[in-house]
């Protein structure tokens, strides 16, 4: 027997607590950008509704940073001697810290490009690997670049620098030929210190 399910719809025809999915879809059929959740008790669900969307996202958030990193996952991290200088970038098993890949060193790069193509190199791995699924980074930039795929660099291309710039090149084709299932989420260096990834040089 399946295990009864409650639903919160905050923006849909008649936001309020259902007790079916298929009644939670009447509410937010043709609704651009409705907005539910399903809930496994009525207390959680009740609790969420009042709180309001916004203000439950905000409280999801924090008890996520509190609740510490999954550490069935991917770390990534980049380095560079000035910026630009001399750039590194590598990934770590979140738990062991083995190190699954480590590229360069590469001159005239920037740390961003590094934590771009980490992330990429990440992700990338991780679509072979069925058993990890969470990729954690802590550039809320290469983040973004990712999601735009698209590397937005200031840096200008040169003959120096002309081997990392064939990697982001490999690296957004990547992006727009692959649909990937790997979760990408900011690592909270504030609450749970270095990303294990961290070449250690602050």
């Amino acid at each position: 027997m399946s295990k009864q399910k409650y639903y919160v719809v905050w923006k849909g025809n008649n936001p309020g607590l259902y007790k079916s999915w298929e009644k939670c879809q009447e509410e937010i059929k043709n609704i651009k950008g409705a907005l539910f959740k399903s809930f496994g008790n009525i207390e959680e669900a009740q609790k969420a509704y009042e709180m309001g969307y916004d203000e439950y996202k905000k409280n999801s958030v924090k008890d996520h940073v509190l609740d510490g990193p999954e550490l069935n996952s991917i770390s990534v991290d980049a380095a560079s001697s000035g910026n630009p200088g001399i750039m590194e970038y590598q990934g770590v098993d979140t738990k062991t810290k083995e190190v699954l890949f480590k590229m360069g060193p590469f001159n005239n790069a920037t740390n961003n490009i590094g934590e771009f193509l980490a992330l990429v190199h990440g992700i990338a791995i991780l679509e072979k690997d069925l058993k990890k699924k969470i990729i954690y980074s802590d550039s809320i930039t290469a983040m973004s670049w990712v999601r735009k795929k698209r590397c937005q660099t200031k840096l200008s291309r040169n003959k120096e620098n002309e081997e990392v710039f064939i990697l982001v090149d490999r690296a957004i084709l990547w992006l727009k030929e692959n649909k990937y299932s790997a979760i990408v989420k900011k690592w909270e260096t504030k609450n749970w210190g270095e990303i294990p990834a961290d070449f250690g040089r602050k």
